[in-house]
């Protein structure tokens, strides 16, 4: 039973991280607690699209959130997000550098 909770919980995080503008996002949150009116002006989206994408964060337990009168304030709830997303991008790196040995065996063997 436990297996399955930290299973789902595995999934609810991995799925709120699978996506272009929620990634977008958090590099943007990265430099600090934002308000919602600072968020919509930096992408090219509408608001409900963004606040769709921020409450997918939260819910997720990426992202904290706090109101302040009418400002409805973001931030990073956890900076170990970004230890995660660099280990991310170093198996997209090594990816990147097997397709690059590839494609020069590829063009040796066309010489």
């Amino acid at each position: 039973m436990a297996q399955k909770s930290v299973s789902d919980l595995r999934v609810k995080i991995l799925s709120a991280l699978a996506d272009p503008t929620r990634l977008e996002l958090l590099d943007y949150l990265a430099k600090g607690e934002r308000c919602v009116c600072e968020i919509l002006p930096a992408f090219q989206r509408s608001q409900s699209t963004i606040s769709k994408h921020l409450n997918i964060l939260y819910e997720a337990g990426i992202l904290d959130r706090r109101i302040d009168g009418k400002r409805t304030l973001y931030c990073i709830k956890n900076l170990k997000l970004f230890n995660l997303l660099r280990e991310v991008d170093s198996l997209a790196l090594d990816q990147i550098s097997e397709l690059a040995s590839a494609g020069k065996v590829l063009e040796e063997s066309i010489k």
